[in-house]
């Protein structure tokens, strides 16, 4: 099971073949954020207390796309099935 914080490698899209780390994941519609993958520009309007611009973030991928990346070093007892 795909958690938090855990390895994944992309198997489809644009990153594929490459690995990170999963920093968020909605349950509800089936998808998760990778550390430094899938990065989108987005355009923020300027306010009084921030200032706009054109930001590079993070944009969420399905999980049917990612596979997990099991260490050598852990047990498999240890890893949530």
């Amino acid at each position: 099971m795909i958690l938090k914080g855990s390895n994944v490698k992309i198997l489809s899209g644009k990153d594929k073949n490459k690995n990170g780390e999963v920093i968020e994941i909605d349950r509800k519609k089936n998808r998760a954020k990778v550390k430094g993958l899938n990065i989108i520009k987005k355009h923020i309007k300027s306010t009084k207390e921030k200032k706009g611009g054109i930001f590079d973030k993070e944009n969420f991928i399905n999980l049917s796309n990612m596979k997990l990346i099991l260490d050598k070093k852990v047990k498999k007892t240890e890893v949530k099935k």
